[in-house]
C-alpha cells in the first residue's frame, strides 16, 4: 500500500492488474482526453513504466482500490514531471466507467496533495487537463487549482494543448 483515504487504499501496481488496466486502458470512453487507447502490449509497458517509477521515486500511477469490495476502481497519480524544460510534480487520475461522479477523483487528488506537500515537502503540484476534460478541470478547480499556463503536449502523432491547474503549498 502507497496511501489510504477514507474509502480507498492507493496501492502499486503490478502485472496481476493486467485486466483492470485493460478495461480502462483499452476503453474509448475512458481514454476519450487521450484520443487513443491502449492495446495489450502498451497495458504491459504502462505497468512496467510504473514499476520503474516507483524503483526511481517511489512515485507514479496507483492503483485505486475500494477499502471494503476490494474491487479496481481506477488509478490514481503523483509523479515528476517535465514540461518546456520545468520540473513539476504531477497529480492525475483515471477512473473505470461505472465510478465516475462518485468523488473517487476528488478524494485521491486531495490524498495525494497532502502528500505532496507533508511528507514530499513539495511546494507546487499541478495537474495536465486538456480544455475539453471537463470533469477533470472540476476536480482541480474543486481542490482549488488555478490555471497557471498551457502547454502542447505530444500523444503519439498528434499536438494536444493541455492547460496547467496549479495547486501551491500554503
Amino acid at each position: 500500500m502507497f496511501l489510504e483515504t477514507n474509502r480507498i487504499i492507493l496501492r502499486y501496481m503490478s502485472a496481476l492488474d493486467f485486466d483492470d488496466l485493460k478495461l480502462m486502458l483499452e476503453d474509448k470512453d475512458v481514454m476519450y482526453a487521450w484520443e487513443y487507447t491502449f492495446n495489450d502490449t502498451e497495458v504491459y509497458n504502462w505497468i512496467n513504466k510504473n514499476i520503474e517509477l516507483y524503483r526511481k521515486y517511489n512515485l507514479g500511477y496507483f492503483i485505486m482500490e475500494d477499502k471494503i469490495s476490494h474491487e479496481v476502481i481506477g488509478q490514481a497519480a503523483l509523479m515528476p514531471d517535465n514540461i518546456n524544460n520545468k520540473q513539476y510534480y504531477e497529480i492525475s487520475y483515471m477512473l473505470k466507467k461505472q465510478y465516475w461522479h462518485n468523488g473517487y477523483a476528488k478524494e485521491c487528488a486531495e490524498a495525494l496533495i497532502n502528500y505532496a506537500f507533508n511528507k514530499l515537502n513539495l511546494s507546487e503540484v499541478i495537474f495536465e487537463i486538456r480544455s475539453e476534460n471537463k470533469p477533470s478541470i472540476k476536480v482541480a478547480e474543486g481542490l482549488g487549482a488555478k490555471i497557471s499556463g498551457e502547454f502542447v503536449k505530444q500523444v503519439l502523432e498528434k499536438e494536444m494543448i493541455h492547460l496547467i491547474y496549479k495547486i501551491s503549498n500554503k
